[in-house]
């Protein structure tokens, strides 16, 4: 099983580097363009083996408890950020709901696995992450109390977009430079995180000023 382990270790970190170079790319590709979509599939399918590795870890191999609210944290939000995408609507279906209610339960697991341990990790990342997840959480919910005719009109999609994926790629990032330089956290962690609310803030703010289209220009 240890050998199982360490190759499971060396996939998650394999695929975990590969999707962050497909998540820069698509951040500074022509959004809506070739380089741009391909690179934003070929990002979810990593994370996708990256969130299967790390569930694996946690689960099977019993490892970092931790590990289990950031690998939801980027899973979710890469599915919702990319379900969004595909709808462009805030019309209720069903596995959207359940892949929400789902994250709901494993959020509530690691906070009740947080009060029994007590704190064994810097409050900063802890509330920071949690919060994070929450935050999307309870959106997702409240955003079918939207009227569709707004939701459309004001293409309130494209935000969501914006934020989630971005969102993912941050949360692969500071899990990535958090491991790596392990002996400066809890900096090497949150500070990634804050990068990519600077950039979230900075596509939002250019898309509603500019609108889509521009953005779309090489």
């Amino acid at each position: 099983m240890e050998i199982v382990h360490q190759y499971n270790i060396l996939l998650h970190i394999i695929t975990g580097s590969v999707a962050l170079l497909l998540g820069l790319i698509a951040l500074l590709s022509m959004k809506g363009g070739k380089v741009h979509n391909t690179s934003g599939k070929f990002f979810l399918c990593f994370i996708s083996i990256v969130i299967l590795t790390g569930l694996v870890g946690v689960f099977v191999f019993k490892r970092n408890t931790f590990l289990l609210v950031i690998t939801v944290l980027s899973g979710y939000v890469s599915f919702s950020g990319y379900r969004v995408l595909l709808s462009k609507s805030n019309v209720p279906k069903r596995l959207d709901i359940f892949v929400t209610i789902i994250c709901l339960f494993v959020l509530a697991y690691f906070l009740y696995y947080f009060k029994v341990i007590g704190m064994i990790w810097a409050p900063v990342v802890m509330y920071s992450t949690i919060g994070a997840l929450l935050v999307v959480i309870l959106y997702d919910f409240l955003r079918y109390l939207i009227p569709r005719k707004k939701y459309k009109k004001h293409r309130i999609w494209i935000y969501e977009h914006i934020y989630k994926m971005t969102s993912a790629f941050a949360a692969l990032l500071s899990a990535f430079v958090g491991t790596v330089f392990e002996e400066y956290q809890p900096h090497s962690q949150y500070i990634p995180s804050a990068l990519g609310m600077l950039i979230i803030f900075g596509f939002i703010g250019y898309v509603y000023k500019y609108g889509l289209k521009k953005m779309r220009k090489p």
